[in-house]
């Protein structure tokens, strides 16, 4: 079965234990300052700013970049009005629902270029790929850069597994054409933990 080539950021799945995720999250906001719109699924960093809502602080976040120092990945947004995007719309101050654990571990898919990630590149790490969200299913467009992987301690995300599911065509991509394959990661460049290099 073909791959469909439909990113949805990183989602999380589980603890580095194996325990399930279970929804442990930490609440963020945006500046209305910041012109870039966030998606669920998308990796954040901490902006250097702070709001005090309802007389809570709250520590800012924006859109991060490959090679950045991740606090998280958006799982949310909190509705202002009923009227809410599920999203966070460009240049809007909202709160942002944040998976910030540094054990945990998601799914992304990897980009449908290049040459696949195989079963034996687990323990590589790799750098993201950041597309651009959908305001229709409020998913990111981020994914896994596919020509990116190395041992490389400085990399985004560290490979821990290939998704196993019927409709995860993980050796079969180069004949069917799509490769757009689901990984399991964890964030390698985390705010709350060191660095690691990848293992060949």
């Amino acid at each position: 079965m073909s791959n469909v080539n439909a990113p949805f950021g990183l989602r999380p799945v589980n603890e580095l234990s194996g325990t399930p995720y279970v929804g442990s999250a930490r609440t963020y906001s945006t500046p209305a300052s910041d012109a870039t719109a966030l998606f669920v699924g998308d990796l954040v960093k901490l902006a250097g700013t702070s709001q005090i809502i309802n007389g809570n602080v709250y520590a800012d976040v924006i859109r991060a970049a490959s090679g950045d120092t991740f606090v998280g990945v958006v799982i949310g947004c909190e509705p202002d009005t009923r009227d809410s995007t599920q999203y966070r719309a460009a240049s809007t101050a909202r709160r942002i629902i944040v998976c910030d654990d540094p054990n945990a571990t998601f799914m992304v898919q990897q980009s449908n270029s290049g040459t696949a990630f195989a079963a034996n590149d687990i323990g590589l790490n790799c750098n993201i790929n950041v597309g651009a969200g959908s305001t229709v299913t409020s998913m990111s467009g981020t994914v896994a850069d596919n020509t990116t992987g190395a041992t490389t301690n400085t990399l985004d995300l560290k490979i821990i597994g290939m998704v196993n599911a019927p409709d995860n065509d993980v050796g079969s991509s180069a004949s069917s054409g799509t490769i757009a394959s689901r990984l399991l990661v964890r964030l390698n460049r985390h705010l709350l933990v060191n660095q690691t290099a990848g293992v060949a």
